[in-house]
């Protein structure tokens, strides 16, 4: 079996100075990728800027013989997520693949998420993707190649892992869903790539206690970097991954039934032959 590598490609990640997105920075170095490592240091809240936190990431990648670009801008406004990609292509002259890792998680149930908290999390977890891939897919485009990797949440895809306080949160990992399908289909004819990732790790943003151990964010890491190698030749997919265990997930449809003129009371009838839940 052939080893993944990415040398002579580059590599943006977001939120990479901390949890998952640093160790996915760190495999990709290690494996031959010039790597943007991104992160503008902000709290759990979303607020304020430390660029150390980047700089820590690019030192350590530097330190063990790697190359590595440390960004920081707060990718709240359409102008800065323009301007990542912008840096990122000026100083390597191409971009290869994109993992978008930075989120925000605010735990309120609807009626509790005050708005200013509700458009925080908008800006990062819904616009942001959105803008960051709208400015990397044309330098992709233009190599006819690329991967991209959006982080997507269980608790934003199904009712079964839905919790009942993270209400804004999942909707924006949600939305992520719909921009890797959309985007899969628009990237096709150019050998661009996108897909999904669905972590489970203990990082900052993880609420009960773990062993030592137990859902680190190097298990995740392999996924991650699998989904943005050239060895990923498949879109449209979430791969979950947490703990040692990894999964495919994908939106799936029943055959269902043909129904005249049907009406609510032969949707109750005939339920189970539709194949609801």
């Amino acid at each position: 079996m052939n080893p993944v590598r990415f040398d002579g490609q580059v590599v943006l990640v977001t939120g990479a100075g901390r949890g998952l997105g640093r160790a996915y920075a760190r495999l990709l170095a290690e494996r031959g990728a010039a790597v943007i490592a991104h992160d503008a240091g902000v709290g759990q809240d979303g607020i304020g800027s430390d660029p150390s936190v980047a700089n820590e990431v690019v030192r350590g990648i530097e330190a063990s013989g790697g190359t590595a670009l440390a960004q920081y801008q707060n990718l709240s406004s359409r102008t800065a997520c323009e301007q990542l990609v912008e840096s990122a292509a000026k100083h390597f002259g191409r971009l290869d693949a994109f993992i978008h890792s930075a989120g925000l998680v605010v735990y309120r149930g609807i009626e509790e998420t005050e708005p200013e908290e509700w458009e925080r999390l908008c800006k990062v977890n819904i616009e942001a993707p959105f803008w960051l891939c709208r400015a990397v897919l044309p330098l992709m485009k233009q190599r006819c190649y690329g991967r991209i990797v959006l982080t997507v949440s269980g608790v934003g895809l199904s009712a079964d892992s839905a919790l009942p306080d993270v209400t804004a949160y999942a909707q924006g990992k949600a939305a992520q869903f719909g921009l890797m399908n959309a985007l899969a289909c628009e990237g096709e004819a150019w050998g661009i790539r996108v897909n999904a990732i669905s972590p489970m790790a203990a990082t900052r943003m993880f609420r009960r206690k773990v062993k030592p151990g137990e859902f680190s964010v190097e298990a995740v890491a392999p996924a991650a970097v699998f989904l943005a190698s050239s060895a990923c030749n498949f879109s449209g997919a979430v791969l979950r991954a947490g703990n040692g265990q990894f999964s495919v997930g994908r939106y799936l449809g029943t055959t269902g039934i043909r129904l005249e003129a049907a009406k609510p009371e032969d949707l109750v009838a005939r339920w189970d032959e539709i194949g609801g839940l």
